[in-house]
Order: structure tokens, then sequence, then C-alpha cells
């Protein structure tokens, strides 16, 4: 069983008001209690907190509010000792607009190195006053932001998929996937277990920015080319001994989604069919055993999603005996691609 855990909620050992890692390494024995195998860590990095922590300023470093790398140090091996283990959140998609790239970017001119690491792009129209395409924002609004010239002049502009504090790192670069496979080692070396992988089938753009058009696949998640990166993210993993990689994906369709379970990918995925089941026993029994026969298939160990950050607790949930339908997924009629 896995419990994800919000650092600044969950403990606070000094007394300032704000949860923190000694906090939780003060409760392990409560955890151990519940019988859980492992923690789940929301971001616990340095952060504007724009975005609940999914804004990451440095991906190598703990939020100073929570503690220090040695608090974390100190956290994983209790943990350990208690038989419980450590799955962190990486954030792939994009980063805090105070992370230390981003900030070279926007000092940078058009067409550098810097720039290339994230999605800079000039406008359309007269004076480049238009985005660079209609792309809309998962949080609303436009996915694009202006930014201004060093002279005060306005200047090219950025894409975000999710709020303009959150610009979206461009995959196509050499320099960001070196990267997270280092910061992948940083926390290996460290003694985490685990990485959860958010808004994993979004990292890769169609480096056309087309427009999207009714029944057009996206240009911006579930594309091919995004396997290459969990290919080499997973050998990364297979370096270490029982590391585990976990998809946050959301897909309607069996076959796409099982791709990511291809031997060499991730370990396993989110089931978000059990998290959007009704409290309703034949409907539960359908998701149940259409996802151990699905990941059966794919020789991956299956996930019991009950709830996350994103959506209603499963208690709040399962009280009102309501809730969304399962989706249709086919999960015991698709074939696992090899």
């Amino acid at each position: 069983m896995i419990y994800e855990l919000y650092v600044q909620s969950f403990a606070d050992a000094d007394g300032d008001g704000i949860g923190d890692l000694a906090g939780v390494r003060a409760r392990l024995p409560y955890l151990a209690a519940l019988g859980i195998d492992a923690i789940w860590f929301s971001p616990w990095y340095p952060s504007p907190r724009s975005d609940a922590g999914y804004d990451v300023a440095d991906y190598r470093s703990i939020d100073p509010a929570f503690g220090t790398l040695a608090d974390a140090d100190a956290l994983i091996a209790a943990g350990h000792a208690h038989g419980i283990k450590t799955i962190i959140d990486i954030v792939p998609n994009h980063c805090s607009g105070q992370h230390p790239w981003f900030q070279a970017a926007l000092a940078a001119p058009p067409g550098s190195a810097e720039r290339a690491r994230f999605w800079f792009r000039p406008g359309r129209g007269p004076g480049g006053d238009l985005p660079p395409n209609g792309w809309q924002s998962i949080f609303g609004g436009p996915a694009w932001t202006r930014t201004t010239a060093p002279d005060g002049t306005p200047g090219e502009w950025y894409l975000h998929l999710f709020a303009p504090e959150q610009p979206d790192f461009n995959w196509a670069s050499t320099e960001v996937r070196a990267e997270f496979e280092a910061i992948l080692r940083f926390w290996f070396d460290r003694g985490v277990d685990g990485i959860r992988i958010d808004s994993a089938a979004m990292l890769t753009k169609d480096p056309r920015l087309p427009e999207i058009g009714p029944g057009d696949p996206s240009p911006y998640a579930d594309r091919d080319d995004v396997h290459d990166i969990y290919r080499a993210w997973r050998a990364v993993a297979e370096q270490y001994s029982d590391r585990v990689l976990i998809g946050e994906i959301w897909l309607a369709d069996a076959t796409r989604f099982a791709r990511y379970l291809r031997p060499d990918e991730m370990h396993t995925v989110f089931n978000f069919p059990y998290l959007c089941c009704r409290w309703d026993a034949a409907e539960l029994r359908e998701v149940i055993d259409g996802t151990l026969a699905f990941h059966a298939a794919a020789g991956a160990p299956a996930t019991g999603v009950l709830s996350n950050h994103d959506v209603d607790r499963h208690v709040s949930r399962y009280a009102r005996r309501c809730g969304s339908a399962a989706p249709n997924l086919p999960w015991a009629r698709t074939r696992i691609p090899r």
C-alpha cells in the first residue's frame, strides 16, 4: 500500500505552522502501524508554490520550509528501518519560472542555447502580438505567455501547458534529457526507491506547433517519441537495485496506454479507472478484474488507485455513494505490444 503525503500539511516538528520532513520522520511508527509499504511524497523541492509545488525551482534540493537534504537522507533511511520505501515526484514536463535555466533563458537572446531548453517562439501577426498558435492551457486560457526583452520591448512567447509560472521543457533538447537522467541518479543515489512521473504522457510536442482540429491527434500528449525518454529512464533505473518508475497517465485508448508498460519502459502506471469507478459492486469488480488481466498480459504489477491530490479523497467520494462512471477501457481485450 502506498500512502501519498503532502509534507506541508502532515506534521510540523519545529512549530512554525508548516509541516516538515522532521515531522514526517517522527511519525514513521504511526505510518508503519497503518501497514503501508511506501510513502509517495508530493514535490518537496524549492518552489514558489504557484501549483502546490509542481512548479519546481530546484530538482536537487529540499524546500527550506521542509528541511534540508540531510533531513531527506535521514527520513529515507529511517523509513527503510521501518520497512517503508520512499517514492518522490519528478515533474519533467515543466519547471518553475524561477528555475535557473528559465531565468537564464529570459536573459538570453532569441535562438540561444538557453532558450532551446524551452519552447520560445515569435508571435504571429503585426508586431508578433498574437501567440504562436491557439493551444490552450490545461488550467484555462492561452498556453503561451509573451516575454519582455531586457530593453522593455515585447519579446518572444513561451509555452506553458499548465500555469504561466510553469514553462514547458523542450524534450528535443539533449541538455534537458541529460539533466533529468542526472536528476534520477541524484535521488536514486540517496536511496529513493521509486519515481512518480507527473504528466508522463505530455513531455514531447510536435515541433510544427499545429493547430488542433476536431478529431486531430494531440500534438503534445502521448506522442510516439515520448517512449524514447522512458526507455532511457528505465536504463537508469536498471543500474540500481529495486528501483521503480510509476507513470501518471490518463489515456482512454488501452492499446496506446499499454505501450508505457513495455518491459523496457515503466514498471507500472496509475490505475485511474479504479479511481473513477462508482461505489458499485458490479462496476468495481469489472474494473478490478479487467485491471488484473490487462497488467498480467503486460507483465506489470497492477495498481489500485483510490484517490490522489487531484480528486476528492476516497472517504468523501465513497461516503456520497456516487461518482463518475468508470471509463470504457477494454483492458482484457487488448493485446500488449512488445
